[in-house]
């Protein structure tokens, strides 16, 4: 335990130390959100510096490393997906920042890019000795194997669940403080599969590298909410959010626990469900369902401050957490 708050503190520490420089070098090269017109609520955010997910993304990964003990060849895996998705977002973002637009790559360009990050790192899973086919059964240590089926599903997950993050990036600190909770309960039930119900020797120090990661994941985020809670001082940006999707995406199937991320993380699947929702109802009727989506804009059209927005969806985060890791223990 000493080794994860240990984690969990430098990672804090590095990323509250980093961001100023983070922030001080995205004003002198004025990487800036420029703001939609329609979006008028939000226009005094306008020219508040980007791409802050640098800050988080290198601490929680650095600090990662400097903590491992062990096999470590599942955080090797999260990590690479966090980056390469990471990489994906600084693309995107460099794009907006440098010709002052809020478009980046095209809709086309980022998934194709996405897809090829989330392919090459579904074969990686599906051959390790620790992963493979198999996933557990929700709320249960039972396994089902995919068969076939397994890559195709791997690299579903990786794409939808890093755009799922990413949609929920739209508030100031709205992403990292859901992520906070999801990755504080989603790492206690990691170790409750081994502390309390064990795990085969030869794959428990991968698992407890998983815990490392997402302690260091942890502090490093609450560092940089530091800067990005409301008023933020910066936003992650595509760089952070799709870095953070990967992040979680990669969490998800490496340990197993595909199955339980959409249940902890429900606030992700409000995000996607009612984007897609939104899209396919106006194509079909050129009418609107929400007053804009995803879903936390349309409570804020509806009148109601962003800091509730974002304290609800954290409590809702944290409620569905307790809930899962309560009926995992009362189960098994």
């Amino acid at each position: 335990m000493i080794r994860y708050l240990l984690a969990l503190a430098v990672a804090f520490a590095f990323a509250v130390a980093l961001m100023p420089a983070v922030i001080a070098f995205a004003k002198k090269l004025k990487v800036r959100q420029t703001i939609l017109s329609y979006v008028d609520n939000h226009a005094s955010k306008s020219g508040t510096p980007t791409m802050g997910g640098v800050g988080f993304v290198a601490a929680a990964v650095a600090v990662t490393f400097a903590f491992l003990r062990g096999s470590s060849s599942l955080v090797v895996m999260v990590a690479v997906l966090t980056l390469g998705f990471g990489l994906i977002g600084f693309i995107d973002d460099f794009i907006k920042v440098f010709f002052k637009q809020n478009k980046g790559l095209s809709p086309w360009q980022k998934i194709v890019f996405q897809f090829v990050v989330a392919i090459i790192m579904a074969f990686f899973v599906y051959f390790s000795p620790f992963v493979g086919d198999k996933l557990y059964v929700p709320f249960t240590l039972n396994e089902i194997s995919l068969g076939w089926f397994t890559v195709p599903f791997y690299v579903f997950v990786f794409v939808a669940f890093t755009n799922a993050v990413n949609l929920t990036d739209g508030l100031d600190g709205l992403a990292g403080k859901t992520a906070v909770a999801y990755t504080i309960f989603f790492a206690a039930v990691i170790a409750v599969i081994v502390y309390r119900f064990g795990i085969m020797p030869d794959s428990g120090a991968e698992y407890k590298n998983l815990i490392v990661f997402s302690f260091a994941l942890i502090g490093a985020l609450c560092g940089f909410l530091l800067f990005n809670s409301y008023p933020a001082a910066i936003f992650m940006g595509d760089t952070g959010a799709l870095a953070l999707g990967g992040a979680l995406a990669g969490l998800a199937v490496v340990s197993k626990l595909v199955f339980i991320a959409p249940i902890i993380g429900l606030p992700y699947v409000v995000s996607c469900v009612s984007d897609v929702i939104q899209v396919a109802h106006y194509k079909r009727t050129k009418r609107r369902v929400f007053l804009m989506a995803p879903f936390h804009h349309h409570l804020e059209r509806k009148g109601i401050h962003e800091n509730k927005i974002v304290t609800g969806y954290t409590l809702a985060t944290l409620f569905t957490g307790v809930v899962t890791l309560l009926i995992i223990l009362a189960i098994n």
